[in-house]
Parts: structure tokens; C-alpha cells; sequence
């Protein structure tokens, strides 16, 4: 999936420390706050260089074949993405996709990309769904009806994480008369942060049950494990 550069782009003022430099994000913070580091293939949690796979992932993989991810969702990106999901700030959408193209730059491209779905009650509360102002802007087929919310859930964060997979049971359905653009296609589901990854098993579970041939994820930011660094 080759790109040209995110940041070879003309002056403008960092998303983050508000410094002039080329694009939406300077070098010095493209260095120092988005660090490549070795992931779980699986889950992209980060791990010691020498490990593939995590350890939940080696005994219960998910229903996702493989995630990739652009950023920790640590300081000082989960503050940025606050602003752009709660603060009604979608232009940020540009360089969170930006950011996520650059992740993506080694992987094939899939058959169709399609945004983690809000309820139309949620969708109505923001005025947007943040994972579809990413998804179209990653340079792929992206389709923001197939995948379906059918039933409002409260948020995942409100609950414990052991209670979070059954929150989002049956919750997604595939558009019934559009089945067939999900037969035998490679799909990536994209989102903006992966926690526990109950919703995105539950997404990858629909798709799979639909016909699909494969889902990998791609999210914006990954949320550490429980006391790293």
C-alpha cells in the first residue's frame, strides 16, 4: 500500500506542540510521540521485539486476522483525540488518517475498508462518525453503510472489561440487500481506539458469519496494556 509522505506538505502550525512546520504534525513530534515499536500481529499490543504474538492472542486469538495500528493511545494523542470525537473537531480527521496511511504502507490493500458504525442515536449526539472521516481518507474503498449498528449499547469505557463482549452481542448486523459485496472479500474494519477489542470481535464476527474472507483491523491508536510504560 505505498504513499507518498503525510508530511512533506506545505507550512502549517503542529497539531501538537503548535510549532510551524510542514503539515499538520512537525518532525520533532512525528518522532518523539508516535515511536514505531514491535506489536502483537494480532492485537497490536506492544511487545518485546523478539515476540509475534501476545500472549491472550496465542491461546484465544480474536476473529481478526491481523491489526495495525498507528499510535499508543497515550499523552499526548488521547487528548487530541478527545477533541476530534467529543469536541466536534473532524478536520483532525486529515492527519489521524494521514497518520494511519503511514502505518499501513507495507500492507496489501483490502477489498473494501469499512468504519466501525455508530447507532443513529450516537450518530445524531456527535454530529459524525470519527471512524468514517478516517476511513475514506486512507486511499482505499471505503463503505460507510455495510456495516450496521442495530442496537444502541451504553459505552464500552462505563463498563469492566469482563462485561464488555457481551455489552455489544448481536449489536452490528450486515446491510441485508448489500450481502453479496461482503462474499469472499478481504475486509478491514477501521476504527479509532482498540481497548479490550470486544466491539471489534464482535464486528469481525458479523462480516465473518456474512461471508467475508478475512478481517483485519485498523485503528488509530491502541490503547497499552494495563501498568506499561
Amino acid at each position: 500500500m505505498p504513499i507518498a509522505s503525510p508530511f512533506a506538505a506545505l507550512p502549517g502550525l503542529c497539531s501538537l506542540c503548535g510549532d510551524w512546520g510542514r503539515g499538520a504534525l512537525c518532525t520533532r513530534c512525528r518522532g518523539e510521540a508516535a515511536p514505531t515499536r514491535p506489536r502483537c500481529t494480532r492485537c497490536a499490543i506492544a511487545l518485546p521485539a523478539t515476540q509475534r504474538l501476545c500472549g491472550a492472542c496465542s491461546t484465544d486469538p480474536p476473529p481478526f486476522e491481523r491489526t495495525i495500528t498507528a499510535l499508543d493511545y497515550a499523552a499526548p494523542w488521547d487528548g487530541l483525540i478527545r477533541r476530534f470525537k467529543f469536541r466536534a473537531q473532524p478536520e483532525l480527521a486529515t492527519l489521524f488518517a494521514q497518520l494511519l496511511r503511514e502505518a499501513l504502507r507495507d500492507e496489501p490493500s483490502p477489498d473494501l475498508a469499512l468504519p466501525a458504525p455508530l447507532s443513529e442515536a450516537r450518530l445524531r449526539e456527535r454530529g459524525f462518525n470519527q471512524s468514517w472521516e478516517i476511513a475514506r481518507r486512507l486511499g482505499v474503498r471505503a463503505e460507510a453503510r455495510l456495516l450496521l449498528r442495530i442496537r444502541d449499547t451504553p459505552h464500552q469505557l462505563e463498563l469492566p472489561p469482563d462485561r464488555r463482549a457481551a455489552n455489544v452481542r448481536g449489536a452490528f448486523a450486515v446491510e441485508p440487500l448489500r450481502r453479496r459485496e461482503i462474499e469472499g472479500r478481504r475486509i478491514a474494519l477501521v476504527d479509532d481506539v482498540l481497548t479490550t477489542g470486544a466491539t471489534a470481535a464482535e464486528m469481525a464476527r458479523t462480516l465473518l458469519a456474512a461471508g467475508a474472507a478475512s478481517v483485519h483491523l485498523w485503528v488509530l491508536a491502541r490503547t497499552p496494556a494495563p501498568g506499561s510504560a
